[in-house]
C-alpha cells in the first residue's frame, strides 16, 4: 500500500512567536524518540532556517519546495540531512508567489502530499499569514500547532481556528502552545505568570492548549547566532535547560496522538477526492470534446475531413476556445512569422526541422497587442516547468502585400478566431497557448491526466507577473 504522511502544520499569523524553532526542533525530537520514524520538514516561509539547520555541506540540491508545488513528487525532492531528518530545500517568496493561484483550491496540497510517497511524519512551517499555501497546509493537517507568546498572537488565533473548522479539522486536532514564556515575570492575583494568563484567556475562547509550554531561554536563542552560520538543535546543544525537557514532552504528546490515528488525514482526503473526481472527470471529458473548434484555424480545413497530422492542441488563457492545428500549418507559420522563411527560402528545410523540433518539445504562447497603431505579436516558448526559453516580438501588418505565402493573413486569422471572435481585431486580453500532442491520438490530451498537465503549465505561465 502506498504510504501516506501524517502531517503536522505549524501556523501563526504573528511573526516572532517561535514557529520555525518549534517546527525544526520538533522534527529532531520525534526522530530521536523514535528512530524508525521517517520525519520530513519543509517551509513555505523564505528565511531558509530549515536549510541552515539540516543541510549537509556539499549536498547537491535536487529541487526545492517550488518544484514540489509544481507537481514534482515530494519523495524525490526530500534530502536526508543532519540528525537523520529529511528536508525539502526552501524557496524564496518571489519564486513561490506565482504559484499561489494554483492553490486556491484548499485540497491541492493534500493531493500532492497524498501522492508524495513520503512515509512517516511531515512537518510544515507556514508563513505568518493566511495565504493560499497556509490555508492548504491547514486543510491537509492531522495536527495544527499554534505557538502564542502574547495577547496579540492569541487574538490572531481566531482566524486560524475558524479556517481549520471550516475545513473540517477536528477541534481537538488543533492546539495552542504558549511559547517564549519569561518565567521571571509574575503577576498579582489569579494570573500568576504568562503561561497561566495565556491559558486562561485561551480557555475562555474555547481554545485547547497543550499541557506543556516553551520557556524563553537565552541559551536557546544563542543557537541561531554563531560564527558558523549554522542553527543547532535544542536536543544536542541545550541540555540542562527547561526547554530541553519541554520539547521532549511536546514530541511525546505528538507520538501518542500519532499512534492512536488509524489513518492519516491526507490518505482519507486523497481517497475521498479520487472517488468524488471520478464522476466529475467522466463529465468533463465530453465537455472538453464538445468545445473543440471543428477546423484548423490556420488553413481553415475541417478536421473531420482532414484529421491526419494534427500535432498541436491550442487553448486560450481564459479557456474559452480550444482545438487542434495541423502540424505542417503551425510549423510553417512559425518559420514565416519568426524568421521570414517560406518554402522558397534557401535553407528552409533545415530551418523547418529546427523550428519543428522546438515546437514539439515546448509550449508556444502567442499574445497580440496594439502598440503605436501597429499590431504586435509576442511569441514565447516555455518548457513543462514554466521556464521561458524563447521570446520574440513581431509586427503583424495586415495591410501589407501577400508576402511569405500570406503569413500575415494566416497569423491574423489564427489570432482573430482564437482570441477575439469573428470580425474583431487583436488587442490586449487573453493569450493563446499551443501544446504539442501525439498526432496519431491528438484527443488523448483531453483525458484527465494529460489535460491536468496542460492546465498546470498554463497556470505557471499565467503566474508570471507582468509577462503579458
Amino acid at each position: 500500500m502506498q504510504p501516506y504522511p501524517y502531517i503536522i502544520t505549524i501556523s501563526s499569523e504573528k511573526g516572532g512567536v517561535g514557529k520555525t524553532t518549534l517546527a525544526c526542533n520538533l522534527a529532531v525530537y520525534l526522530r530521536a524518540l523514535r528512530e524508525s520514524l521517517p520525519v520530513t520538514v519543509l517551509s513555505f516561509d523564505n528565511h531558509f532556517t530549515i536549510d541552515r539547520m539540516f543541510g549537509l555541506e556539499g549536498q547537491k540540491v535536487r529541487g526545492t519546495v517550488r518544484e514540489m508545488l509544481e507537481g514534482e513528487p515530494a519523495g524525490a525532492l526530500a534530502h536526508t540531512g543532519q540528525y537523520g531528518i529529511d528536508y525539502i530545500p526552501s524557496s524564496t517568496a518571489e519564486r513561490l508567489s506565482p504559484l499561489l493561484e494554483r492553490f486556491q483550491d484548499p485540497w491541492t496540497l493534500a493531493g500532492l502530499l497524498g501522492e508524495s510517497v513520503l512515509p512517516g511524519v511531515v512537518i510544515i512551517d507556514t508563513r505568518p499569514d493566511l495565504n493560499a499555501l497556509t490555508r492548504n497546509a491547514l486543510f491537509a493537517a492531522d495536527q495544527v500547532l499554534v505557538p502564542v507568546k502574547d495577547m496579540a498572537s492569541l487574538e490572531n488565533c481566531k482566524n486560524i481556528i475558524a479556517l481549520a473548522e471550516q475545513r473540517g479539522l477536528e477541534r481537538n486536532a488543533l492546539a495552542l502552545i504558549p511559547c517564549l514564556v519569561d518565567e521571571r515575570i509574575k503577576y498579582d492575583g489569579e494570573f500568576r505568570d504568562q503561561k497561566t494568563l495565556l491559558r486562561t484567556f485561551a480557555a475562555e475562547r474555547g481554545y485547547r492548549c497543550l499541557d506543556t509550554f516553551i520557556s524563553k531561554s537565552p541559551k536557546v536563542e544563542s543557537l541561531t547566532t554563531n560564527p558558523d552560520g549554522k542553527i543547532y538543535p535544542i536536543l544536542t546543544h541545550a541540555r540542562g535547560t527547561e526547554v530541553y525537557g519541554q520539547f521532549r514532552e511536546i514530541a511525546q504528546d505528538m507520538l501518542r496522538v500519532l499512534d492512536a490515528v488509524p489513518e492519516p488525514r491526507a490518505s482519507f482526503l486523497y481517497r475521498s477526492r479520487a472517488e468524488d473526481d471520478e464522476p466529475r472527470q467522466m463529465e468533463e471529458y465530453p465537455a472538453r470534446r464538445e468545445g473543440l473548434a471543428d477546423h484548423c484555424l490556420i488553413c481553415g480545413a475541417l478536421l473531420a475531413e482532414h484529421a491526419e497530422g494534427c500535432g498541436f492542441y491550442y487553448e486560450t488563457s481564459d479557456r474559452a476556445r480550444r482545438g487542434f492545428l495541423h502540424t505542417a500549418c503551425f510549423v510553417d507559420l512559425l518559420c514565416a512569422a519568426l524568421y521570414g522563411m517560406t518554402r522558397d527560402s534557401q535553407g528552409y528545410g533545415i530551418a523547418r526541422l529546427v523550428v519543428s523540433d522546438k515546437a514539439r518539445k515546448l509550449v508556444t504562447v502567442i499574445s497580440p497587442a496594439v502598440s503605436s497603431g501597429s499590431y504586435r505579436v509576442d511569441f514565447r516558448q516555455f518548457d513543462a516547468g514554466g521556464e521561458q526559453l524563447f521570446h520574440k516580438e513581431v509586427i503583424l501588418d495586415t495591410g501589407a502585400e501577400d508576402e511569405g505565402e500570406g503569413i500575415n493573413d494566416r497569423l491574423f486569422l489564427l489570432l482573430n478566431e482564437a482570441l477575439t471572435g469573428q470580425g474583431a481585431k487583436p488587442g490586449k486580453g487573453p493569450w493563446l497557448a499551443v501544446h504539442p500532442v501525439d498526432p496519431k491520438h491528438p484527443e488523448a490530451v483531453l483525458g484527465e491526466e494529460h489535460y491536468r498537465a496542460v492546465h498546470h503549465v498554463q497556470t505557471l505561465i499565467h503566474g508570471m507577473a507582468g509577462l503579458f
